[in-house]
C-alpha cells in the first residue's frame, strides 16, 4: 500500500524544489545535536510551524527508524490505529513502514489495531516526513494515530508497549509526538495555558500533563500522543526534557487576537 500526501499544496509545498527550497530556511544543519529518546514537533502548515519543527529536528541526532505518535483529526474506531506495512509517499520520496517494529507494537499493545483509512487523509504525521527526508537518506518509520478517546489507561499501555518493542528492537529509535498547542485562543492566553502543559512536559509527567490539559481547557490536540510518548521515554531511561522552541502563529502573522501555539521540544 501507498499512503500518498494528503497536505502536500496546503500544509507545505508539492514542488520538490519549492520543499526543499522551505525546508533550508527552517533547518540549521550547523545546529549542535543531542541525542534523544523523543521529541515534541508541531504539526501546522510549515509558514506557521516549520520554524519551530525545524529547530527541534536541527538539535537532534536523528537514527533510522521512528515512531510516530499523533491526533486523529479524522474519525477512527480503534483507540489507536497502526498502519503495520506500506509505504508512505511525499514529494521528496518514499518512506518505508517498518514492518519487523510495527509487529511487535501490534502485538504488544490489545488497544492497537491496524486501521489504515485513519492515516490516508490525517496530516499530523505526514507533516513530520519532509523534515526527516530532508535530513536523512534512509529512514523507515511505524505511524500511529490516536484517538481523542483514548483515556489514560490507553495512554499507558502503549507508552510501555512502545518501549518493550523499542528495547526488542536493538536499533536506535526515535519517537516523534505530533502535537500543536493551544487553538483561537489571543496570544497572552495561549502562552499562559500552554507554558502550563509544556511545564508538565518538562517536568516528564504524563499524568498531570493529561489532567492539566483537562483541567485548564488547553486546545492541545496532540496531548494523548504526548502524554505516551514520555511514558515510553521514561520507560527507556530519558531524566530530562528541554524546550527547543516556542512560538505562535501571531508571531509569524502579527495578528495576536486568534493564534495557534507551537512547541518544539526534545527528550532525553
Amino acid at each position: 500500500m501507498i499512503r500518498y500526501p494528503y497536505v502536500a499544496g496546503y500544509f507545505y509545498p508539492s514542488d520538490p524544489d519549492s520543499l526543499m527550497s522551505m525546508l533550508r530556511k527552517m533547518i540549521d544543519t550547523k545546529a549542535k545535536k543531542n541525542k534523544a529518546k523523543c521529541i515534541i514537533s508541531p504539526h501546522a502548515g510549515y509558514i506557521y510551524s516549520g520554524k519551530v519543527a525545524g529547530s527541534v529536528y536541527s538539535s537532534t541526532i536523528l537514527p533510522d527508524t521512528y515512531v510516530l505518535l499523533g491526533p486523529s483529526h479524522v474519525y477512527m474506531e480503534s483507540r489507536v490505529a497502526i498502519m503495520r506495512q506500506g509505504t508512505w509517499r511525499t514529494p521528496l520520496g518514499d518512506v518505508p513502514v517498518n514492518e519487523d517494529l510495527a509487529e511487535m507494537i501490534n502485538s504488544a499493545a490489545p488497544s492497537v489495531r491496524e486501521e489504515d483509512e485513519v492515516h490516508t487523509k490525517e496530516h499530523s504525521l505526514e507533516v513530520q516526513l519532509p523534515f526527516l527526508q530532508f535530513l536523512k537518506k534512509k529512514l523507515t518509520i511505524v505511524p500511529l494515530c490516536i484517538s481523542y478517546y483514548a483515556d489514560y489507561n490507553d495512554l499507558e499501555e502503549l507508552g510501555k508497549a512502545l518501549a518493550k518493542s523499542i528495547r526488542e528492537f536493538r536499533k536506535d529509535t526515535l519517537i516523534i509526538a505530533s502535537t500543536d498547542m493551544s487553538h483561537q485562543e489571543t496570544q497572552a492566553v495561549a502562552k499562559n495555558k500552554d507554558y502550563k502543559a509544556i511545564k508538565q512536559i518538562l517536568n516528564l509527567d504524563p499524568r498531570k500533563l493529561v489532567d492539566t490539559v483537562k483541567k485548564e481547557n488547553i486546545s492541545m490536540c496532540g496531548f494523548q500522543p504526548t502524554a505516551s510518548a514520555l511514558i515510553a521515554a521514561k520507560e527507556l531511561g530519558a531524566s530530562k526534557a528541554t524546550l527547543v522552541q516556542y512560538q505562535t502563529s501571531g508571531d509569524v502573522t502579527a495578528d495576536y487576537d486568534q493564534v495557534v501555539g507551537y512547541a518544539g521540544i526534545r527528550i532525553n
